[in-house]
């Protein structure tokens, strides 16, 4: 936590920050453009923002695109914001919604976070149903999570299981996951109240994909 204060004492890197936030996913050359700094001193910000994981690199292509990583901010506001009754920083799901929308051929966002656990472990959390309902409430995917198989949807804990297209694209145990994110569905307005003029409109945006991807420290 440290690393995150110092990286943002500085008011350059809090600058890059909010232009993270305004615009995800940019360049080296994106970020420098318009500011007073060298971009040779807006790589080494960048770098003390990546160490205090603020920021996260995903290469596409020949570049390198940088994406703000909210979790340790998040993770302060957990640990103190919350105990004097502040109001709490954004949540990640949140966040997502606030962040400008970019074309798919790119990620819209990237968040990093630690957990102390096993690949194994973690692994375990993403893809077996009785654990994923301890924190989806009763609720969450479910697959074999083969390649190609659906990945089918429990809206309710005693309602039945959902398949709306769902599929997994990408499976390497205790590594690497990946399938397709479902559209807005008629048994979600019903849910949530929604008219039908409204589900329509939801109904417009492009099927996702969500991505999780396992590293040990």
């Amino acid at each position: 936590m440290d690393e995150v204060f110092k990286a943002l004492a500085d008011a350059h890197r809090r600058q890059l920050l909010d232009r993270l936030h305004e615009r995800d996913g940019q360049s080296l050359r994106e970020l420098g453009e318009g500011l007073e700094m060298t971009r040779q001193a807006v790589s080494k910000h960048l770098a003390v923002l990546e160490t205090a994981c603020l920021v996260t690199v995903v290469r596409h292509g020949r570049e390198k695109l940088h994406y703000l990583n909210p979790v340790p901010i998040n993770d302060i506001a957990d640990r103190w914001i919350g105990r004097y009754s502040r109001e709490r920083l954004r949540t990640l799901a949140d966040l997502k919604h606030v962040l400008e929308k970019e074309p798919m051929s790119k990620p819209e966002f990237v968040y990093v976070t630690v957990i102390r656990t096993t690949p194994e472990r973690l692994w375990q959390a993403l893809t077996d149903p009785a654990f994923i309902r301890q924190y989806y409430e009763g609720t969450g995917p479910e697959s074999d999570w083969k390649v190609g198989s659906p990945v089918k949807w429990k809206m309710s804990p005693d309602g039945e299981s959902h398949d709306w297209g769902q599929v997994v694209l990408e499976s390497e145990p205790y590594r690497k996951l990946a399938y397709t994110w479902h559209n807005y569905q008629p048994e979600m307005a019903e849910m949530f109240g929604w008219s039908e003029q409204k589900l329509a409109e939801l109904r417009k945006e492009k099927i996702s994909k969500v991505s999780f991807e396992i590293f040990s420290l």
